[in-house]
C-alpha cells in the first residue's frame, strides 16, 4: 500500500478508529513544533489549538477593521453635517479643510472648480490646463498613488515637491465633472494603488454636491 492508499481506506472507513481506539495512544508522530514523539490524539489537540489561536488572530484583525472604519464612518459624518450647515462658498471651502487636514490628518488638500454657473476669487476657481480636466473626466474612482499630475500636485504649492503620494477625486455634476479634488502627503504609503476608495469617494460626492449647490 502506498500513503495515498492509507488516506483513501480511512476517508472509506470513518469508523476505523473507533473499532481500534488503542491505535489513537500507541501510534506516535512527531510534534509540530518540537518533534518529539506525541500520540495521535495529542496531535490532533495541538492542531485543534493552533487553529483556534489562527481563528482569534483572525477575529482581533477583523475587530481592528471594524473599529477603523467606525472612526472613518464617524469622520464621514462629521463632515457631512458640517457641509449641510455650511451657508455659501466661504463656509463650504473652509470645511473641506478644516475636516481633511485636521479631522482626517491630511497634510496637504487642494481643489479646483471649473465649468460652474458662478466663480468666486481665490485659488480654488484658477484656470487650469487640458491635462488636468481629461484625466479627473477619465477617471471611473478615485485615482491614489504616486503624484500623476504635476499641475495638480503644483496645488500644494512650496510644499509640492516634497508630496510622495496622492489622492485625486473627480467632482462631478450628475455625469459631468467640474471638478477635482486633491490630497496629498510626504508619506509614499498614505495614498496606495490598492488602497480602498468608497470614503474617498463619499467624501468627492458630499463635496461635489456642497458646491453644485453653491455654484450651479
Amino acid at each position: 500500500m502506498n500513503p495515498s492508499d492509507i488516506v483513501q481506506f480511512l476517508q472509506e472507513h470513518p469508523d476505523f478508529f473507533d473499532e481500534h481506539s488503542t491505535l489513537l495512544t500507541d501510534l506516535t508522530v512527531g510534534h509540530p513544533h518540537t518533534g518529539h514523539a506525541i500520540s495521535l490524539t495529542e496531535r490532533q489537540l495541538i492542531a485543534l489549538r493552533d487553529r483556534i489561536a489562527h481563528l482569534e488572530d483572525k477575529f482581533a484583525e477583523l475587530l481592528s477593521f471594524g473599529e477603523e472604519n467606525d472612526g472613518i464612518s464617524a469622520k464621514v459624518h462629521r463632515l457631512t453635517v458640517s457641509l449641510l450647515e455650511a451657508e455659501d462658498f466661504e463656509a463650504i471651502r473652509r470645511v473641506i479643510y478644516l475636516h481633511l487636514q485636521e479631522d482626517f490628518a491630511v497634510p496637504h488638500v487642494a481643489f479646483r472648480v471649473w465649468n460652474s454657473v458662478l466663480t468666486r476669487s481665490g485659488p480654488e476657481f484658477l484656470p487650469v490646463g487640458e491635462e488636468v480636466r481629461f484625466f479627473s473626466g477619465d477617471l471611473m474612482q478615485p485615482y491614489c498613488g504616486t503624484p500623476a499630475l504635476r499641475e495638480a500636485t503644483g496645488w500644494f504649492g512650496p510644499a509640492s515637491r516634497l508630496i510622495r503620494s496622492v489622492a485625486l477625486v473627480p467632482l462631478r455634476r450628475d455625469e459631468q465633472t467640474f471638478g477635482m479634488l486633491a490630497m496629498g502627503s510626504e508619506d509614499p504609503e498614505r495614498f496606495y494603488p490598492e488602497m480602498g476608495t468608497l470614503y474617498v469617494t463619499r467624501i468627492g460626492e458630499m463635496v461635489s454636491a456642497a458646491l453644485i449647490r453653491q455654484l450651479g
